[in-house]
């Protein structure tokens, strides 16, 4: 049981998408400290007091920031409502509860390295292929904002958002990146992964992993502007973000075209040299191993993938 947290930010405005996804934005009572308080795909720690069930005392959770350190001292917070938690006090239901003007706790200093500076740096040109399943997409919508307001008039076709969701109704921010594509060419393609229950949904279909399947990898190649066998880390870097599923399965459709993950016990089960640079990037929500490396056929086959492939390059 967490102890008693004491509130040190207000809940401004909650918009919900459907009775399950929602933004949130808070103001903490203190803005986060720095000229440029937090980088583009870093997270902070929210949490609450379980009032109703005062027993259970608080919970605290890293959320990834959507709003970009630009937009001024609110940060922005796209969050799904666990169906299924783990705990008996979950905070997205405490969260759920809340309405404009609530107070929460904000932990006032962001964390983490799933960022453009930390992994590639910023002024890398090589193309962003940014992968994200439902709420995964929230460190991706700060990177973009962050490089649109810091560069106004400048295009944005450095950059595609792959999108997956279960329906298009939890297709958050829809409309905005549908604006930057057509107004700063961002790259930006959407799916819906129950197509039969939205009938009307015009777009692609499948989950955002299946982009990489063989064949429609190579459609998306020529979507991206890319030669076929073009989306390789030479023209291109890739960083997903959301569930389990979808960072596995990218990883190991991508491995043949020779991205190796930014990851230690990853490079080191795919027996990955030290002086091979990362090209691959990922952020999960939970712990669950994003490959099985102990399936001894499994990895001896990735193993095979990516030497060949990084034989070639």
């Amino acid at each position: 049981m967490g102890k008693e947290l004491t509130y040190n930010a207000t809940l401004v405005e909650r918009v919900d998408y459907t009775d399950a996804l929602a933004t949130f934005k808070i103001e903490p009572d203190e803005p986060l400290p720095g000229e440029r308080p937090f980088l583009p795909g870093q997270y902070v720690t929210l949490g609450m007091n379980n009032e109703a069930r005062p027993e259970l005392g608080s919970v605290r959770r890293p959320m990834s920031i959507a709003s970009a350190p630009e937009e001024g001292a609110v940060l922005e917070f796209y969050i799904r409502w666990v169906a299924h938690p783990e705990s008996d006090n979950p905070l997205t239901h405490l969260l759920w509860r809340t309405r404009a003007g609530d107070r929460l706790f904000l932990r006032a200093k962001a964390v983490g390295r799933f960022t453009l500076e930390h992994t590639v740096g910023s002024d890398d040109r090589r193309h962003k292929l940014l992968v994200a399943a439902g709420t995964g997409l929230a460190p991706f919508i700060s990177m973009v904002r962050s490089h649109h307001l810091r560069h106004p008039q400048a295009e944005l076709a450095g950059y595609t958002i792959l999108h997956g969701a279960s329906y298009p109704a939890d297709l958050g921010y829809r409309e905005e990146l549908l604006r930057l594509a057509a107004e700063r060419r961002l790259g930006y393609y959407a799916t819906v992964s129950r197509p039969r229950e939205a009938p009307d949904w015009p777009g692609d279909q499948g989950r955002v992993e299946d982009y990489f399947l063989p064949g429609r990898l190579e459609e998306l190649e020529a979507r991206l502007g890319f030669a076929a066998g073009g989306l390789n880390p030479e023209n291109a870097v890739v960083y997903i973000c959301g569930l389990q599923g979808t960072i596995g399965e990218t990883i190991i459709r991508l491995l043949p075209r020779g991205f190796v993950p930014d990851n230690r016990k990853l490079r080191r089960a795919l027996e990955v040299p030290d002086d091979v640079p990362a090209s691959l990037f990922f952020e999960q929500y939970d712990a669950t191993p994003v490959i099985d490396v102990g399936d001894p056929e499994l990895m001896g086959r990735l193993r095979a993938q990516l030497r060949a492939a990084l034989a070639v390059a």
